[in-house]
């Protein structure tokens, strides 16, 4: 029995990693929440109300206002997987009454990460020049007034 306990904990961790981590990451509207709010009649405070705070606002236009919400699942190593995502333009008129609600969760446009490096200058040295670079550079220490005779 001692000697399965280790085997057995060892199982249970194996099995454990694999276990994916869901997490929801924003403002995850649902159709029953967009069916509450009316076009033409409802203001800013009553979406605010039914919907919640915006994820983000326009940079130009305060009168657009976007929700965004996503469920991710990450599995050990592997870069999370995003499994639901919808996302919302609200606009509103000029005197803050809703105009408009358009689900644009289809038109989103992936942006590739750019993994190259940031140039930099001076001399690119190799590893034996940068451990043989500094030969013959070490000094003595200098004596000082303070040091009274060490």
């Amino acid at each position: 029995m001692k000697k399965l306990a280790p085997f057995a904990v060892v199982v249970l961790l194996s099995v454990s990693a694999c276990t994916p981590i869901v997490a929801k990451h924003g403002n995850l509207l649902e159709d029953s929440q967009i069916a509450q709010i009316e076009l033409g009649k409802s203001t800013r405070s009553d979406v605010l109300h039914v919907l919640g705070s915006p994820t983000t606002q326009s940079t130009f236009n305060p009168d657009i206002w976007y929700y965004i919400g996503q469920i991710t699942e990450k599995r050990g190593i592997l870069d999370q997987e995003i499994k639901k995502e919808r996302i919302f333009e609200v606009t509103f008129n000029k005197d803050g009454i809703l105009q408009s609600v358009e689900d644009k969760s289809g038109h989103r446009n992936d942006i590739p990460y750019d993994r190259s490096k940031t140039p930099t200058n001076g001399n690119e040295l190799t590893i034996l020049q940068q451990l043989l670079g500094n030969m013959g550079r070490f000094n003595a220490p200098q004596s000082s007034p303070t040091d009274l005779g060490r």
